[in-house]
């Protein structure tokens, strides 16, 4: 199988020690392209994802605020993020959205960066890595607002059949990750179902939220192939089928020409 991780945060710390055979392990299991999430650990730094991207040719990058950080973001935050969407190494805005479930950041202050980064986004003509946790009724209705291009991604998808059915009226991508394998996501699972396959992608989110049976452990993009296994039984394929379509999908999300 031939995979694309849509969502892994290589800068990490837990993979200082490692990292290069962290990279190795992935591709060896048919991790061919990954995508490293930029937000790092904040405002000022936007390069985390940028950096490794610039190392490994099979790595891209996004920009973004994570809404944890939001109140770290600054005027000079939003300039600098909008001369990075200028590089062929990044290929999105993420990941960015509402976080109402630690609110490290005032609800108010996420809604604001998130707003200025959706508007950022619209305007290079990028696709957005969308983050929301407890903040359903806020995100989709920012997403309808701000962002009527519908080019972006539900990233580790958590919701259920109705929270599909609305992101997928926007246009928008579901993304599932290790999450989809646990035993008590049966409301994941329906809508995994339920979702057209020309709008599924996989991630790991690594290095957390490893799937069973490696629940528990350090998550790594090699992982990815458990999340496919599970997700090629939920909708009753072959994992080489879900390979394909997810590899199809995110290349013609990233890299086709955004249209109006």
């Amino acid at each position: 199988m031939k995979l694309i991780d849509s969502h892994c945060h290589l800068d990490d710390s837990q993979f200082d020690e490692d990292r290069s055979l962290v990279i190795e392990r992935a591709l060896a299991a048919g991790v061919g392209r990954m995508l490293a999430i930029g937000t790092g650990k904040g405002p000022p730094d936007l390069e985390a994802g940028l950096r490794l991207a610039r190392e490994y040719p099979f790595v891209y990058a996004t920009v973004g605020v994570h809404p944890h950080d939001a109140a770290k973001a600054t005027p000079e935050t939003f300039a600098a993020m909008r001369a990075l969407l200028a590089d062929e190494n990044v290929l999105a805005v993420g990941e960015i959205g509402l976080d109402y479930h630690y609110d490290f950041s005032p609800r108010e202050v996420q809604r604001e960066v998130f707003i200025e980064q959706l508007d950022l986004a619209g305007g290079a003509g990028k696709p957005v890595v969308i983050h929301t946790r407890e903040a359903w009724e806020d995100t989709l209705r920012l997403l309808r607002e701000r962002f009527p291009l519908g080019r972006g991604i539900l990233h580790c998808f958590t919701g259920g059949p109705e929270e599909a059915r609305q992101a997928l009226d926007l246009g928008l991508f579901l993304s599932f990750g290790g999450v989809l394998t646990f035993p008590k996501s049966e409301a994941v699972r329906e809508a995994a179902r339920l979702a057209p396959e020309d709008r599924l992608l996989v991630e790991t989110d690594a290095p957390y939220l490893a799937p069973a049976p490696k629940r528990g452990k350090r998550n790594e993009p090699a992982f990815m192939v458990e999340t496919v296994r599970r997700l090629a039984e939920v909708r009753g394929v072959a994992p080489e089928h879900i390979a394909e379509v997810t590899t199809a999908n995110f290349e013609r999300l990233m890299f086709a020409p955004a249209t109006r």
